[in-house]
This record gives C-alpha cells, sequence and structure tokens, in this order.
C-alpha cells in the first residue's frame, strides 16, 4: 500500500508506463491528462500510482487509434457504458483490419508461389494437380470484348466486393471444354476474379475441388494452339477426360512491360477414366 501512496517524479512514472515523459507533459497541456501535483516552487511534475489505471487507458485508446477529441470526450464522461461501447466499436474495426492482413498475406502468398513456379518450371512439362475447391466471381465476357471494357468490368466488380485495389484478387479467363475440343482457343466466355477472403452471395461460380491438368505456354496464338494439343494428347494417353472449364491464369504479369512476355498457366478439370 506504501507504493500507492507515494507520489513519482514524472520521469518515473513516465518509465513506469514505457513511455516518453515529453508524452506526460503534453497530454498535461492539451488538458487530457494532468499530474496530481505541481511543485509550485520548481514546476516539477508529480503522478500517484492510482492515476496508473487511467493513463494505460489512455495509451490503450491512442494505441487503437481513437483521436485525442475522443479520447477527451471518454474521459469527462467516464462511465463502465461509455468504456464497454468505445471498446466494442475499436474491436470491429479490429476485426476488419485483420480480415484485410489476412487477405494481403493470401495475395502476397499466392504472387510468391507464382514466382516459385516461375523459377522452377519449364514450360514444356504438363501435369496432374491436385487442387481444392473455390468460390469465383465470374464476369461474362469473350475476345470482341474490348480491353477497356473488360478492366471497366473487373474493376465494377472488385469494388462490388470492396477490395481496396484490384491486384487484391487473382483474375483470369474462362473458356468451356466443349470450345477447346473445338479448336477455339481463344475463345473464352468469362472472366473470373478470385477474392481473397471468405464471401457468401449468390451466383459464384464454383471451381471445384479436384484433379486439374495443369501447363504452360508463352502468350502466342502458335504457342497456345501447340500447348493445348499437347494436353489432349497427355489427356489421352493418361486416360483422363478433360470437363467444365479451363482456367488461364497470368503468372508472371508482376515482373514484365511486354504481354509477349506473358507466361500464361492453364488449368482443366480432368477425371479418369474407368
Amino acid at each position: 500500500m506504501e507504493k500507492k501512496r507515494k507520489l513519482l517524479t514524472i520521469g518515473q512514472f513516465a518509465t513506469l508506463h514505457g513511455i516518453n515523459k515529453k508524452t506526460l507533459m503534453w497530454y498535461d497541456e492539451i488538458g487530457l491528462f494532468h499530474p496530481v501535483l505541481i511543485n509550485p516552487e520548481n514546476g516539477y511534475r508529480y503522478y500517484s500510482y492510482y492515476q496508473s489505471s487511467i493513463l494505460e487507458t489512455i495509451l490503450l485508446l491512442r494505441e487503437l487509434d481513437v483521436s485525442i477529441d475522443e479520447i477527451r470526450a471518454f474521459m469527462e464522461n467516464r462511465s463502465a457504458r461509455s468504456m464497454e461501447r468505445l471498446l466494442r466499436e475499436k474491436i470491429e474495426d479490429l476485426d476488419r483490419d485483420m480480415e484485410h492482413l489476412k487477405a494481403v498475406r493470401r495475395t502476397m502468398a499466392y504472387h510468391c508461389q507464382n514466382m516459385e513456379t516461375l523459377l522452377t518450371m519449364d514450360l514444356s512439362e504438363i501435369s496432374i494437380v491436385r487442387k481444392k475447391g473455390r468460390h469465383l466471381v465470374t464476369v461474362e465476357a469473350d475476345k470482341n470484348t474490348s480491353f477497356d471494357k473488360q478492366v471497366e468490368m473487373i474493376t465494377a466488380e472488385t469494388q462490388k466486393y470492396q477490395l481496396r485495389r484490384l491486384h487484391d484478387a487473382s483474375y483470369g479467363t474462362m473458356t468451356a471444354v466443349e470450345s477447346l475440343y473445338a479448336g477455339n482457343y481463344e475463345e473464352y466466355s468469362r472472366l473470373f476474379i478470385e477474392i481473397p477472403f471468405p464471401i457468401k452471395k449468390d451466383g459464384l461460380h464454383v471451381q471445384p475441388e479436384g484433379d486439374y491438368i495443369r501447363a504452360f505456354y508463352r502468350e502466342s496464338q502458335e504457342n497456345i494452339a501447340r500447348c493445348y494439343g499437347k494436353i489432349f494428347d497427355f489427356a489421352e494417353e493418361h486416360r483422363v477426360v478433360l470437363s467444365g472449364f479451363s482456367y488461364e491464369i497470368i503468372i508472371n504479369e508482376n515482373v514484365i512491360d511486354r504481354m509477349e512476355d506473358a507466361i500464361i498457366q492453364i488449368e482443366i478439370p480432368c477425371i479418369m477414366c474407368q
């Protein structure tokens, strides 16, 4: 109990709470938090141990980015109800920030994986990979849809899902397998966008979980035809049937300046023949 009766100098009180004593002087100047005693002879400030909980509340609120005006209003009408309301609001803000950071991390991991693929890939290799299911936002489009229109539609969709920027999501094109077998390799019917956080909305396209044939090609009309020809041969050799859509994405768009240098990844659902 003795320590609670003893007054602490501004330096001691600042050290106790891990802050600079100039912060305490500023709080005093703006009328937010005053010392319990100011020596009239030398102007030295002294604080009571009992003031620790009040200061810690202020420091907590500042750490939560509560403005000085908000804290001052709270301190003038401090109560359990006002504290509960203020903290609940900030918890909701933190939850939103945490969800955004998780989304950013997923986006970074996605791009990092693409860079790893670039560094180790063999463009001639075709493989079967296992993929988890995912929900995609899709936009109806085809090769006759102008580039400007495609950008406009993608931007509108990403804004609808409250993404902070376009590259918070991965996106690409979808081509029906039927079109591929007809030789229409560039006649995609949809643009897809993968939102990097869980969403519950009607009308999303479900990319199924399962086995996928994966291949790569460097951007050109000749290369895409050659790549799909190899995919058909691979499917026949390994007795698998292609289904649904081909999902194409550019995996190196962050490190190129020209579309001619783009490397496209193809993934198509496949089912083993009985």
